[in-house]
């Protein structure tokens, strides 16, 4: 009866230590091709490489589809968005929506539709999607979704706000990599990268980190100027302009000899 009594037990508490283990869990392990980047006078876009691995735990299998999200933000800037209505043969300004936050880049890449590694609820928890990374405030006649919509479109037809369904590779759901390309109108500041893990649409893991970008050489030193000392940078400016237009008249009356 001891020996029943004491296996009986032992097989409680092999339960229970089975019940007290963690799923396996995944974590994500990153790397990049480039830890800053410098707008110098001569820039014209980047192309960023982020490549990393899922490490995972001893334990159970996790069951569902593995997601993976990456996404980069620029600063966050508040914006105002205007309507034009064309009066009496005249376009002018008429209704607008001032909008808090709104990223200055946003590029948001997958390794499927978005649709069917996200739930609807973690998007709106966690504001991955470019809709949801712009929040609106103030009233506006109509609604201000139409005025968010415009400002989407117009960021994205200067290559600002980028979907990228389906650019991350994943690789027997442990290797990733992407590539964001990054415009030449970039706004200095830190951009947020962040890689989300989802399972059946939920996430399981988030890793962030940032790539500062800044100005360098020439270009930063007019930027200080312009910033910190905007009557000297006037007088530059306007010492410039006339040095170019005598230059300009010099040459004209050369080749008029």
């Amino acid at each position: 009866m001891a020996r029943r009594g004491g296996t009986k037990m032992l097989r409680l508490l092999l339960a229970f230590v089975f019940l007290a283990m963690p799923v396996m869990a995944e974590e994500v392990v990153l790397g990049k091709s480039r830890d800053e980047i410098d707008i110098t006078a001569t820039f014209n876009g980047a192309e960023i490489l982020l490549f990393g691995a899922i490490k995972r735990e001893v334990g159970p299998l996790i069951e569902g589809d593995l997601g993976v999200i990456v996404t980069v933000a620029g600063p966050d800037q508040p914006v105002t968005v205007r309507r034009k209505d064309k009066k009496l043969g005249i376009w002018v300004n008429a209704a607008s929506v001032d909008i808090d936050i709104a990223p200055t880049f946003y590029a948001v890449a997958t390794n499927a539709p978005l649709a069917d590694i996200l739930a609807e609820s973690e998007d709106i928890n966690t504001r991955i999607t470019i809709n949801r990374a712009i929040r609106s405030v103030g009233p506006a006649e109509g609604g201000s979704t139409a005025f968010i919509q415009s400002l989407i479109r117009i960021r994205e037809a200067n290559n600002l706000y980028q979907t990228l369904e389906g650019s991350v590779n994943l690789t027997q759901d442990t290797l990733f990599q992407t590539r964001i390309t990054l415009p030449a109108n970039l706004t200095e500041g830190d951009y947020k990268t962040e890689i989300y893990l989802t399972r059946n649409g939920q996430i399981v893991d988030l890793y962030t980190t940032s790539i500062p970008v800044k100005k360098v050489g020439l270009e930063r030193w007019l930027y200080n100027l312009a910033h910190e000392n905007a009557f000297l940078y006037g007088l530059m400016s306007l010492a410039i302009a006339i040095a170019a237009g005598w230059g300009a008249s010099a040459v004209f009356s050369l080749i008029r000899q």
